[in-house]
């Protein structure tokens, strides 16, 4: 069927006129996306340079200095550092076994066919809905009974069973759009199942393992409820969301607002890195499922 254009002299169609309206109405709102993101970090990048007198009588200019004294106060009088440590131990152990575990079964749920294959699958998509909130009484209980509370291995296990829905989801869908004759070419040149997911297939997921592993990165650092109710033991074992909101209450009642911004910029600042360094993988693997 034929295009119906404007008849007259330089006419544009009707279809290019509502894309271009689409189109620009399209970056109107991420635009307006863009500044409600970024405008809220600059501001507490800048707080947190500032002094407290600056921060109440010019809280939108800039800061007159570099005032790092905040950020001490905040590493050191505010335990920041020790938070941060244990976050970091925390979540370097559950991402890690969260990405073994749930690459492992999307590859099986994805390349091989085996009775139940569907249920098991769409078993693990289904712990995707399910709340947080609603488990933690029972969640409590069970890990009281194993002697798992107040423990860090209790909480890494936590962590990875409910990261492993969405990853498994994921990464299954990632592990179907990769070509079956490279796996097939590795099991006829005598590699065992074991040896082709690792050293060939894994490899080729890369995109895709950096994508869900940013995900699951940003979930499990900020992650408050878990940790407020199965890490409520010694005051060195809380991890940084917990740290940020006991400076929260203590900063507060101490007027010490720069000292605050500090330590939300302290928090932030491994989220940020890490997607400022994987964004381009990150952009890959969300694409690479559409493109293939």
């Amino acid at each position: 069927m034929a295009l119906r254009t404007d008849s007259r002299p330089g006419g544009r169609s009707r279809q290019g006129t509502e894309g271009t309206v689409l189109n620009v109405f399209s970056h109107a709102v991420l635009i307006i996306w863009a500044l409600m993101v970024t405008l809220p970090l600059l501001w507490a990048v800048m707080s947190a340079f500032k002094t407290d007198r600056e921060i109440f009588t010019s809280p939108w200019s800039l800061p007159g200095g570099l005032h790092l004294d905040a950020w001490g106060r905040a590493w050191s009088q505010a335990h920041m550092s020790q938070y941060f440590v244990n976050s970091l131990l925390v979540v370097a152990c559950s991402l890690t076994g969260t990405m073994l575990l749930g690459s492992m079964a999307a590859y099986v749920l994805a390349r091989f066919d085996f009775p139940g294959n569907r249920f098991v699958y769409y078993l693990f998509v289904a712990g995707m809905s399910f709340p947080v909130i609603l488990a933690l009484v029972p969640l409590f209980f069970v890990m009281k009974n194993m002697q798992l509370l107040n423990t860090y291995p209790g909480l890494v296990l936590v962590y990875i069973a409910y990261s492993l829905p969405f990853t498994i989801f994921f990464l299954s869908g990632f592990f179907r759009t990769l070509p079956t004759s490279v796996a097939e070419a590795a099991v006829l040149d005598g590699a065992s199942h074991t040896r082709t997911f690792f050293q060939v297939m894994l490899p080729m997921a890369r995109p895709g393992l950096i994508s869900v592993g940013i995900f699951n990165f940003l979930g499990q650092w900020n992650q408050y409820l878990l940790p407020t109710v199965l890490n409520v033991g010694d005051e060195d074992m809380k991890l940084l969301p917990q740290g940020l909101v006991a400076l929260a209450a203590s900063q507060g009642y101490k007027g010490d607002w720069s000292g605050l911004f500090a330590g939300l910029v302290i928090a932030m600042l491994p989220v940020l890195g890490a997607y400022i360094v994987f964004q381009r993988q990150v952009q890959a693997g969300l694409t690479a499922g559409a493109l293939k």
